[in-house]
């Protein structure tokens, strides 16, 4: 049984033989690349539900192959694959678009856990009778992962279209950041704390045509949306 399609993009040819192989038996359909314009022929042939793209690569690195699938597909969920060295790598990535990213050296548990978050957690988010959103002079559908103004649709990324489903759950209440951090990251760590500030730049920076929607941030603490929010 399929459980999902993963595009793996990893130039080490030992630990993607491994990694592909452990993936496989978890029941995923792994397409490997080792290069990043292999890669990117291969997202538009493969059609995977999650991209998982190591940031060192021959002919067009991680982030240029991040930017280029994110013009094809603005919904995909995309990991970086990243050293302890490349500790700003992280926030970098966050900023072109991807979701999230992973530490080398990984286990293969905590690869597959990252994986079955994004492939299970709109549902958890969104129940059924919860998909669209009003925001001030915005529509958030949260099963086309789009916010609408006036006539125009951003698309939004799986986290991205998460952590606005939490404050759209949560109108008008303080959110901790740890609890924000535990539901969408699944940790509290440094590094996901800094996640967390960009992401919440991006929604600011996708809210910011209506003046009367604010993500407050209560320093230390949390953060709240403040917005004319109905279902």
């Amino acid at each position: 049984m399929i459980t999902g399609r993963i595009l793996y993009v990893e130039d080490d040819v030992n630990l993607a033989f491994v990694t592909k192989d452990n993936l496989e038996l978890q029941g995923y359909l792994v397409h490997h690349c080792t290069s990043g314009k292999e890669a990117l022929e291969a997202f538009q042939s493969q059609l995977p539900d999650i991209c998982i793209l190591d940031i060192m690569l021959p002919d067009l690195d991680g982030f240029a192959l991040a930017q280029e699938i994110r013009k094809l597909n603005a919904k995909v969920p995309i990991i970086f694959l990243t050293s302890k060295s490349q500790k700003e790598d992280k926030i970098n990535g966050l900023r072109l678009g991807a979701d999230d990213y992973i530490t080398k050296p990984f286990s293969i548990e905590e690869l597959h856990l990252k994986i079955q978050v994004f492939l299970r957690r709109s549902n958890a988010i969104f129940p059924k009778e919860e998909k669209v959103f009003k925001i001030g002079e915005y529509l958030f559908d949260a099963d086309n992962l789009t916010l609408h103004h006036k006539g125009k649709a951003q698309q939004l990324t799986r986290r991205e279209a998460d952590l606005l489903g939490i404050f759209c759950k949560n109108k008008g209440k303080l959110l901790k950041r740890e609890e924000i951090l535990q539901q969408i990251w699944g940790t509290d760590d440094y590094f996901a704390g800094r996640s967390l500030d960009v992401f919440i730049s991006r929604l600011r920076k996708y809210l910011k045509e209506d003046p009367r929607i604010t993500i407050e941030n209560f320093h230390g603490v949390g953060f709240k949306l403040v917005a004319p929010l109905e279902k």
